[in-house]
């Protein structure tokens, strides 16, 4: 007779895993590959579109400052063990992140990109900004969908584990998108 011993905080898997994660996984695959072709290859996909460059990256801006500030209300929410408002200000950071992301890949549809003019030292603070904004943006989406999956389905154990590297990412990712903003309104 054999005894599997349960870790401690171990919790049992959700039905649903078998199919939520998959989708989770291939989501998070080919979103970032559609961005990135989106931004290698524009003449490729460039779809004709009237877009007024001063006020679309002026609202994903906008987008990002909120989602950055409903995630450190989420973390006071949970700090205060209101555990009903931080799930639902959770939702509506990603909700808006969700709105982002689909108003950026219309946006890169339509627009060429644009350079950035800056010169001396502030160039180069600028494209560490952008070019950690980039990576770290990539596994934003999976840890993002996977801490949300995890807290909804009440397990709890690897929804911290998920957080732990989730909510500072996120975080950094949206206060550089607003960075990267005020770094190039000038060029709009």
């Amino acid at each position: 007779m054999s005894v599997k011993l349960k870790a401690v905080g171990d919790e049992p898997k959700s039905k649903t895993d078998k199919i939520v994660v998959p989708i989770i996984v291939v989501f998070s695959f080919l979103v970032p590959l559609a961005v990135a072709a989106l931004i290698l290859f524009p003449d490729t996909f460039k779809i004709e579109m009237d877009i007024n460059r001063s006020t679309l990256p002026a609202f994903h801006a906008i987008l990002n400052g909120i989602t950055a500030l409903l995630l450190i209300l989420a973390l006071v929410f949970v700090r205060l063990r209101n555990f009903t408002a931080h799930r639902n200000t959770m939702l509506v950071a990603f909700s808006f992140s969700a709105i982002f992301l689909v108003s950026y890949v219309i946006s890169k549809l339509g627009a060429d990109s644009m350079p950035y003019g800056g010169e001396g030292w502030i160039r180069g603070v600028y494209f560490f900004v952008l070019i950690s904004h980039i990576l770290l943006s990539i596994p934003v989406l999976p840890l993002a969908m996977f801490a949300i999956y995890r807290g909804l389905n009440n397990q709890n154990q690897r929804h911290k584990k998920v957080v732990r590297w989730a909510f500072p990412i996120w975080l950094y990712v949206t206060i550089t998108g607003v960075l990267v903003y005020l770094f190039m309104a000038p060029y709009y």
